[in-house]
């Protein structure tokens, strides 16, 4: 009997092969290194189920069957080998009803169930070859948390390669597998299955649980014989039947519409279905299968402990930094503590000095027992005891841009310099031709002309050039949100206590690479009483005109802090990655290589997700109550994606020349020259979108040699297929769709997805608190109109009198008691929103185990780190350059959002490899 390993013909890793010899030894066989890190993953466990007599005969029944097995196959084919297995599991920290029968399971040895799976088919008929069953004991660990479990197999002579482990979970609870170490000698040779999941309780699924071998990744067409079927079966239960509602401990993935953001059984809850409709366009997300509400059947019935596959859930250290806890300890604890110490519920702030206060001073929690401990648990760095045996308060900390410079919200430059170098770097596009035009209905609306005209612009950009000369010059550019708002103005201004436009904000390019605010556009369609209305408004010498030009800017930073968290954060990262992710599951098997490149840039993202449902986007979560579209958020969310989004545009070099931000420039680094040459976001992103191409390229051409491998790969071709039709079904016969059938074309591809779930979703959250924590730099809602909408009315008045005042009574209340819970709140969970967990992964950090047993794979991700680390140096230094004036300078934040890497917390840095939060 020989053990040998053989060398595979796409990956220098050996395998473990059992082959007849003359010789009766074995060889010894090389370690190959696990290089896996342990996904500590933890979900709310499912109900406990009745324990019964028969389950305990059913333990105690099958070890014997396996016994006579391997007699069997040792009798039928000859000499054996002792093949040693160590299973590696996580302790559960759950303890159940169950938990004595398990225990005694575990004493009799009869609890993890394990059968190595041949690569090879039986070479007489053609059928795959038995399995060999082994039970695994438990033994002590010497890692904390964990425990080993222990088994030993007699493996034939002619077994073949080892491709697969099954395994069997005989407790009534489901457990999570680090890993499987098999060794044919001492602990010095071994072949490692990294696992890395939650096995579900056979007494909830009789099937058993495969995993296949890491050391190696295959195409469809190279899949050994012994695998080819269990890949294909393996991918159906992921795909599951799509019926029924899904189970905690199931791993089925499917999709549905965002049909579950409402509750139509209770009066003012009911909110329309976005997806699956040509008026209310949307990607969809992960199917639970809840059963549909009474009033409603297309709405689907909210219940706590949204489903998601068992392997997406938060990790423990994820889940102590942010959960389900975390959001809804804000809705049931937070809100109501910081309203009893507030006694007008609607009262805006009466001074910029009581805004200072929250940073200074605090709120006052609840004296309410255990509500100061939870608050200590979910916000640390917010909640402070002022002294022993005082009570808690709730005191912000000062946001960057804030403690640099206090004055730096109310100026002009700062305006400016954020469209380029803050939370919504995004938005700002060229100007190509003036006068601006609507594309909406006159009829409805009013006059499609802006009122932005050729003279108010050339009288503001103050003879440096005609406007002709600026748009020849590419000088000027918009901040245009007049379309997308608009149909939504009467709607919102029905709410309570809350306005809306739509808007227009012009810049001019000064010599020193900075931008200049030339003009505001704010206008309000016409309805069925009264005319359109628009007016424009420049900075100005006089009084009045002056404090108009700020309320103008309050409107239009709201109105950008709005289509940010709903369409440049929500719908461009969180939302459309979600389809990717289902597709993934569904249709590559986890031995497809592209599988292996795309998996870590989706870890956390259906859980985030679905925590999102439950708590910021649905009804009376926190993008409804504090954001100016209110209830009709999800609505306008929905005009903006049919509008606006499509995945050829979403890569940074295309969305920056679609915006006129840059033009092709094959001179030029990463082939691009910017149209403004100091533009952050677009400088550091360049980086990390060229490095992240470079290594994705590497990758690409190292398991596909050539084109046609490409074209003829089904589970690729089919994954890509259902992103489109299924995935985002709405949008499947636009002609932008790419096909992959290039090298170039596929490394495009997967260069937008992991660009869109890595450098633009750190540029759009992680400094959430350092831009908005001081609110009125980035307002979430304006409360009241412009004072010259109406001169006769008692506001305009006021206005005169206390210009001041009617700008703070604009800025979003204090808490609102319908409830519209505002500034505190918000504050409060942006600074949830911003923050690092202790064990986030890093973009180009580390490699999966799959790449480190590649030489090729994994010497093109040593360059990939190494090019991360240089990026950060590269950063640092542009941050000093006192040229670099939209970055560096008296009182500004250096823009670090695109540093690769970070400690744990609120840092304002850090480019994760997945949409973790």
């Amino acid at each position: 009997m020989l053990t040998q390993f053989v060398p595979s013909p796409n990956n220098k890793t050996p395998s473990i092969v059992f082959q007849s010899s003359s010789s009766s030894s074995s060889r010894s066989l090389p370690l190959i290194k696990s290089l896996s890190v342990l996904q500590k993953s933890k979900r709310i466990r499912c109900a406990s189920e009745a324990v019964d007599t028969k389950q305990v005969a059913a333990m105690s029944a099958t070890p014997e069957a396996v016994e006579e097995q391997q007699v069997a196959l040792s009798a039928t084919k000859g000499d054996t080998t002792t093949v040693k297995a160590e299973v590696n599991v996580k302790m559960s920290t759950n303890i159940s009803l169950t938990r004595g029968l398990d225990d005694i399971g575990d004493l009799l040895g009869r609890s993890v169930l394990l059968e190595l799976v041949s690569a090879e088919l039986d070479q007489e008929t053609g059928d795959e070859k038995e399995t060999i069953g082994a039970y695994a004991h438990k033994k002590k660990s010497q890692n904390k948390g964990e425990v080993k479990y222990e088994g030993e197999f007699s493996v034939p002579k002619d077994f073949g390669e080892i491709g697969a482990i099954l395994v069997e979970n005989a407790h009534h609870k489901e457990m999570y597998i680090k890993d499987i170490i098999l060794m044919t000698g001492d602990e010095t040779t071994a072949l490692y299955f990294d696992c890395r999941s939650w096995v579900h309780s056979k007494f909830d699924n009789p099937e058993k649980r495969i995993f296949f071998t890491t050391k190696q990744m295959y195409l469809p067409s190279e899949t050994p014989s012994g695998l080819q079927k269990r890949r294909t079966k393996e991918l159906e239960t992921l795909r599951g039947d799509g019926t029924g509602e899904r189970k905690c401990f199931e791993r089925i993935y499917d999709y549905d519409t965002y049909n579950d953001l409402g509750d139509p059984n209770v009066e003012g809850r009911a909110r329309p279905v976005v997806g699956g409709s040509k008026q209310l366009p949307y990607p969809r997300r992960c199917r639970t299968g809840r059963p549909k509400t009474k009033k409603d059947p297309l709405s689907e019935e909210r219940k706590s402990n949204v489903y998601v596959p068992r392997d997406e859930a938060f990790s423990e250290v994820k889940q102590k930094t942010f959960s389900a806890k975390t959001l809804r300890s804000a809705f049931h604890a937070l809100v109501p503590s910081i309203r009893l110490s507030i006694t007008d519920k609607k009262i805006g702030f009466s001074k910029f000095n009581a805004i200072d206060k929250l940073f200074m001073e605090g709120l006052p929690l609840s004296t309410e027992e255990g509500v100061g401990d939870l608050f200590h648990a979910i916000m640390p760095r917010l909640v402070k005891t002022i002294a022993q045996g005082a009570e808690d308060v709730l005191r912000f900390e000062t946001p960057a841009m804030i403690h640099r410079d206090k004055f730096s919200w109310f100026r002009d430059e700062e305006f400016a310099r954020q469209t380029l170098a803050g939370l919504n770097p995004l938005s700002i596009q060229l100007v190509t031709e003036l006068p601006f035009f609507s594309e909406l209905d006159p009829e409805i609306y009013g006059p499609a002309e802006s009122a932005l005209t050729e003279q108010i612009i050339e009288r503001q950009i103050k003879g440096d050039m005609t406007v002709k000369e600026a748009l020849e010059q590419k000088k000027l550019f918009v901040l245009d949100y007049h379309d997308l708002l608009l149909p939504f103005v009467h709607k919102v201004r029905e709410l309570e206590d809350t306005t809306l436009y739509g808007s227009r904000t012009v810049f001019f390019l000064t010599p020193e690479g900075t931008l200049r605010p030339v003009a505001i556009e704010l206008t309000r369609p016409k309805s069925p009483t009264k005319p359109q209305w628009k007016r424009v408004f420049t900075h100005s010498w006089d009084s009045t005109g002056t404090w108009l030009w700020r309320h103008a800017k309050a409107h239009v930073c709201a109105h950008d802090a709005g289509f940010h968290q709903l369409y440049s954060h929500w719908l461009r990262t969180h939302c459309s990655t979600e389809p990717y992710v289902i597709a993934l599951n569904r249709q590559l098997s986890v031995m497809h290589p592209i599988y292996q490149l795309l998996h870590p840039h989706f870890r956390y993202t259906l859980e985030i997700n679905a925590l999102a449902r439950e708590y910021l986007i649905s009804h009376g979560g926190i993008i409804e109550t504090s954001f100016s579209p209110g209830k009709y958020a999800m609505e306008l969310c929905s005009v903006a994606y049919g509008k606006l989004w499509r995945f050829d545009m979403e890569g940074l070099p295309a969305d920056l020349l679609r915006r006129g931000m840059a033009v092709e420039d094959p001179s030029a680094e990463h082939g691009l020259r910017l149209t403004i040459e100091d533009y952050p976001y677009a400088n550091d992103g360049l980086l990390i979108w060229s490095s992240i191409k470079k290594w994705v390229s590497d990758y690409v051409t190292r398991f596909y040699p050539t084109e046609a491998q490409i074209q003829q790969d089904s589970e690729l071709q089919q994954w890509w297929t259902e992103i489109r039709s299924l995935g985002h079904a709405d949008k499947q016969h636009e002609p932008w769709w790419p096909t992959l059938n290039s090298h170039s074309s596929l490394i495009e591809a997967l260069s937008t997805i992991i660009w869109v779930t890595s450098g633009h979703h750190a540029a759009v959250n992680f400094g959430q608190y350092h831009f908005s924590g001081y609110f009125p730099n980035r307002p979430t809602v304006t409360r009241l109109n412009m004072p010259v909408e109406d001169l006769q009315s008692e506001e305009y008045e006021k206005f005169l009198q206390k210009p001041e005042a009617t700008l703070l009574r604009c800025f979003p209340s204090q808490v609102q008691a319908n409830p519209r819970v505002q500034a505190t709140v918000v504050m409060s969970i942006l600074d949830v929103l911003s923050n690092h967990s202790p064990d986030e992964e890093y973009l180009g950090e580390t490699a999966e185990p799959a790449w480190a047993r590649d030489e090729e794979i994994n010497a093109a991700f040593e360059r990939f780190h190494g090019r991360m680390k240089e990026i950060e140096g590269i950063i640092d230094g542009r941050n000093k350059d006192p040229e670099l004036k939209n970055r560096c300078g008296a009182g500004i934040c250096p823009y670090e959002l695109l540093k690769p890497f970070s400690e744990p917390g609120v840092t304002g840095k850090g480019v994760p490899k997945s949409i973790t939060i």
